[in-house]
């Protein structure tokens, strides 16, 4: 039997408090924050505490003590609460759930690893304990992160690399959206297990990496982009430096150390509530450059860094990488010209894609049908003819999904990637290899 809310709330709070007190104290006395590990075991041992306090309680007032079992779901639903997110945990420690959708606090949507969608049980008493719970949050995970009126947006990343974005009063109720990460999936090996890729795909996306092209990987909200990225830049020899570059910390290489012993991460950071204090993409792009990078990495190009992202790529950083919102290969282009044009640049259309024609590589499109995500599409760069990109579809979409071998990729192109591992006889089976 779950355990009264009232009791979870006020034994939390008393936790809660407790744990403020230990972070206040720190801060006072200069003292580094407790790692997370530590906080975990210091908020278990108060609670601890406050279990045996309530014990005492029932004993003095001549009731019967909980059960071992109840005393164990009330310490999980208030840990969940201190060091998770509450009623929303549950859903955090599902594998089968990807996102979470919730509108006020009896809307919950859960969108399942198949495709599916399913609705879920309220995660809160109200939209106020919603709220009070996400800001909450806020202070323990956001670095400050301020979650009210004057700041109706909310954007987290949690302990597990999920993603949560919240939004209020510009919203008719209080919103959370949580996007969960498979960093498990982090190979090539893997994706081909799940048919992401196939044979063939699966060759050449392994050798346009160790042939240090430069790739864009394109595709449409939960399409699989960080996914496949993630895969491409494990397939980087652990030699090399990384620099990667996003506007909240998903690809997590950090998590692949003893494959990237060498990296660096940068991030994003939104203005303070003075104004002052942001750093752009633009400007973590122009970074990363002068940390000696072997490849750059930009978790996602959607604005005026896409210029510093190409001036990378083309003067000597190949191998660098990048995902973007696209419907198909051939939309990145005009989008990548729309994108310099936000840096204030003014340049010419016929400029810039000339420098996506000496830049880019490979355009990697996926497709999402239903629960399966696949690369349906491969663009080779070509070359730049005034306003157009020449480019050559050397993967197409096929009817049945995925995608096929379609126009024969240049010369030079596939010799190259053929001395770093291609097989290029999966081209011409293609009766039956996908």
């Amino acid at each position: 039997m779950s355990a009264p809310q009232v009791l979870v709330q006020r034994i939390a709070r008393a936790v809660g408090e407790r744990l403020a007190d230990e972070r206040v104290a720190r801060q006072d006395d200069e003292r580094p924050a407790l790692p997370a590990a530590d906080e975990r075991l210091l908020a278990r041992r108060l609670l601890a505490d406050e279990l045996d306090r309530f014990a005492t309680e029932r004993l003095t007032a001549g009731q019967v003590p909980l059960s071992a079992a109840d005393e164990a779901g009330l310490a999980d639903a208030v840990l969940a609460r201190v060091l998770g997110l509450a009623r929303l945990q549950p859903y955090l420690d599902d594998p089968d759930v990807s996102d979470i959708h919730v509108r006020g606090h009896d809307s919950v949507w859960l969108k399942l690893r198949d495709g599916s969608r399913i609705a879920g049980d309220p995660v809160a008493e109200s939209d106020e304990e919603l709220v009070a719970l996400l800001r909450t949050t806020a202070a323990r995970l956001g670095r400050g992160a301020r979650f009210d009126a004057a700041h109706p947006e909310l954007n987290l990343q949690l302990e597990d690399g999920s993603r949560l974005f919240a939004t209020m009063e510009v919203s008719s109720r209080p919103s959370v959206t949580i996007r969960r990460h498979r960093f498990e999936l982090s190979s090539l090996d893997e994706l081909a297990d799940r048919g992401m890729v196939d044979r063939a795909l699966h060759s050449f996306l392994a050798a346009a990496v160790r042939a240090r092209r430069n790739v864009i990987v394109a595709g449409g909200t939960g399409s699989g982009k960080t996914t496949l990225l993630r895969a491409l830049l494990n397939e980087v020899p652990s030699h090399e430096r990384i620099v990667t570059i996003e506007d909240a910390y998903e690809l997590g290489i950090d998590r692949f150390a003893d494959r990237h012993p060498d990296h660096d991460m940068l991030q994003a950071r939104p203005a303070n509530i003075e104004g002052r204090g942001e750093i752009t993409m633009a400007q973590l792009a122009r970074m990363a450059l002068r940390m000696d990078p072997d490849r750059v990495v930009v978790g996602e190009v959607r604005g005026g860094e896409a210029l510093t992202m190409l001036l990378a790529m083309s003067q000597g950083n190949n191998g660098s990488m990048c995902t973007m919102h696209a419907d198909a290969a051939r939309t990145v282009f005009p989008k990548l010209a729309a994108y310099v044009a936000m840096a204030d640049t003014a340049l010419p259309v016929e400029t810039v894609n000339l420098l996506v024609a000496s830049a880019v590589h490979f355009v990697v499109h996926l497709e999402h049908r239903g629960p399966v995500r696949r690369v349906a599409g491969v663009r080779e760069v070509v070359d730049a003819d005034g306003a157009r990109i020449v480019s050559n579809e050397v993967w197409a979409p096929a009817p049945h999904g995925g995608g096929v071998p379609a126009f024969p990729m240049r010369e030079q192109t596939l010799a190259l990637l053929e001395e770093h591992g291609f097989d290029a006889s999966l081209l011409r089976a293609r009766a039956g290899w996908w």
